[in-house]
């Protein structure tokens, strides 16, 4: 027998996961009797060497066990680490966390616990909404926009259907510079395709004005790329949003502008930027080790150099001026950001955003882009402070997106498991319900191409590359799968445009091709849009909380409670069908069969029902 705390189970641990700052927490450790112990205490540990040991209280024995009970709360926000010390009769010695939920004595691993403040509320307009992400030059193109100030040089594809250029030019460099005019007028023509997939948030990558497609250099943050229209004509594409009940979130890119732009100018373009002025009111912004030849840039990429983000000026013109960019942009009616590169950003400055953001509109939101466990991130010698100080509403949540593709290369739903309730632990729940579910991103290949071409061959080779016959019949199968995953699990979906009408590509810039409008491939729309309408219609897909069933092995069984309302997901990662009862209602199913009260899933089915 081995000391007994789960902190996964209500029985040993209340509340499930954070808690908010003063909020009592109730933990309970089962010890057996023969370990003689005389008393126990939890040790609470900080990286900062804040901490507090509590004693806890014997309450009664049973089945061999001795109860011991206690109640603590926090009054410091902060990411805590806690173990157990008991005192038996040769001496003291402490208890650590092994896997899961059980325990060993004098090594293993700390359990985590994150206080979070009392006043820290993400929007709940964004808890289970659907999410659809743009990468604007490639959705939709309506019309012409003026290009007289589009930064040189450019070229626009004749045919939208083109591979996007990928190959070098003769200085060995790979310019981004070639467009499809995907622009405002576009995505504002295609908002009822999106209110058909009952989408909640538009998430747009980088709008303002660039030399780049992918816009992440900017030029000039409150301008928005020629390329994509007018101020005007991005403030109707975010009224005809709302008026739909769609909020417009935007790319914020504040860690690096570009190297052709008014702040940097080193093309000479402007006039007055940093490296083309030695007086220019832009200097602060960047360091310079050689003046004006060497400087920081974003990964040792010179067309990116980095800004001081706690520069006085840079804040004034990003979050504290008037016309900040927060204000510009909020007055035109975005709804919020997404921070580009969070991890490289300081906790001081994502505080400021956040105040500032929050001023102008309380139920914006600020969310940021993590690729790992945002609760305790270290990054560049630090630990970062998204949830334990407030500073961001969600992150994107690849953990999840990593357990989904981890499941259908290698089926475990043990491994599944442990993956996604390792997050719902280590989150606040009320961030939990607004994380960034993706299959895809601009900075992933295709969730179609991951699933059904496991190729490595050269850039000329994938720009060729596609799936047919029975190979793409299963990646469909598959995505499918992925997809009800995706809309189940706590948190918001997101879309990347083009994953549900079957555009495949490898990486950047092949996972950027155009919308194929015209040739969707319906069977994947018919299933994005059944599951849309899912998540948008019942709670307790929205923010309920989350548990696994015993299930088999390769067979993944979630469930979503909220209030009576019990939401079951089953998917079928064996290549052997399986039987399941139906219980309730069955909602969704692909790839199954059903005869009288028993369901049939096929290899990579999937099925939703409620009771």
């Amino acid at each position: 027998m081995n000391v007994a705390f789960n902190c996964l189970s209500e029985e040993f641990k209340t509340p499930f996961g954070c808690v908010r700052e003063n909020q009592p927490c109730h933990l309970t450790v089962k010890v057996p009797e023969y370990y003689a112990v005389s008393g126990v205490e939890v040790i609470l540990t900080t990286d900062t060497a804040y901490g507090m040991r509590v004693s806890f209280e014997l309450t009664g024995t049973q089945d061999g066990y001795q109860i011991y009970k206690t109640q603590f709360s926090l009054s410091r926000c902060g990411l805590y680490f806690y173990h157990f010390c008991c005192q038996g009769g040769q001496g003291p010695f402490h208890v650590y966390r092994c896997g899961e939920t059980d325990t060993s004595i004098n090594q293993g691993d700390l359990w985590q616990l994150t206080c979070y403040p009392v006043d820290f509320h993400p929007p709940v307009a964004y808890a289970g909404a659907v999410m659809y992400q743009i990468f604007p030059d490639r959705f939709c193109r309506v019309g012409s926009c003026d290009l007289t100030d589009k930064l040189q040089p450019y070229w626009v594809h004749d045919n939208w259907t083109d591979t996007p250029h990928f190959l070098p030019n003769e200085q060995g460099e790979v310019l981004n510079n070639d467009f499809f005019g995907g622009n405002f007028q576009g995505i504002r023509s295609k908002l009822s395709y999106l209110k058909s997939l009952n989408v909640d948030v538009i998430y747009l990558n980088p709008i303002s004005m660039a030399f780049s497609n992918h816009r992440y250099d900017t030029a000039d943050y409150l301008r928005p790329d020629p390329m994509l229209g007018t101020q005007e004509e991005f403030a109707a594409l975010c009224r005809d949003a709302h008026k739909l009940g769609m909020k417009v979130i935007l790319d914020g890119v504040f860690s690096h502008t570009g190297s052709n732009s008014v702040y940097f100018d080193k093309n000479h373009v402007f006039g007055h930027g940093a490296l083309s002025d030695p007086n220019s009111p832009y200097r602060s912004w960047f360091d310079f080790q050689e003046y004006p030849n060497r400087y920081t840039s974003w990964w040792g990429i010179d067309t990116l150099p980095c800004v001081n983000e706690m520069d006085p000026a840079f804040l004034e013109h990003i979050i504290t001026g008037t016309d900040s960019v927060i204000a510009h942009w909020l007055g035109l009616g975005a709804d919020g950001f997404r921070l580009d590169v969070a991890d490289e950003l300081p906790d001081s400055f994502i505080a400021l955003f956040r105040k500032r953001l929050k001023e102008l509109n309380p139920e914006a939101l600020l969310l940021g882009e993590v690729w790992e466990d945002a609760s305790n991130k270290i990054s560049y010698g630090a630990r970062r402070k998204y949830f334990s100080d407030g500073e961001l509403d969600s992150v994107m949540n690849y953990p999840f997106r990593s357990a989904i593709l981890s499941f259908m290369a290698h089926p475990d739903a043990n491994s599944f498991r442990v993956a996604v309730m390792s997050v719902a632990e280590h989150y606040p729940q009320e961030v939990l319900h607004c994380l960034m579910n993706s299959l895809s991103t601009h900075d992933t290949p295709r969730i179609l191409t991951l699933l059904g071409d496991s190729f490595e061959g050269s850039k000329q080779e994938k720009a060729q590359r596609f799936l047919d016959g029975d190979k793409k019949l299963w990646a469909v199968r598959r995505e499918c799968a992925a997809a009800v995953l995706q809309f189940t699990l706590p948190g918001m979906p997101c879309i990347y445009y083009g994953d549900e009408a079957g555009l495949e590509g490898f990486e950047d810039p092949f996972n950027r091709r155009c919308f194929p409008w015209g040739k969707e491939l319906t069977e994947l729309q018919e299933v994005y849009q059944a599951l849309s309408k899912l998540k948008s219609s019942y709670p307790a897909l929205k923010r309920g909380d989350i548990y696994f069933p015993n299930s088999g092995a390769t067979v993944i069984h979630l469930v979503r409670t909220w209030e009576h309302q019990h939401i079951h997901t089953f998917v079928n990662g064996g290549s052997d069908p399986v039987t399941i009862p139906i219980t309730g209602q069955l909602l969704f199913q692909s790839h199954a069969t059903k005869e009288k009260r028993l369901l049939h899933l096929e290899s990579w089915g999937a099925a939703i029902m409620i009771e």
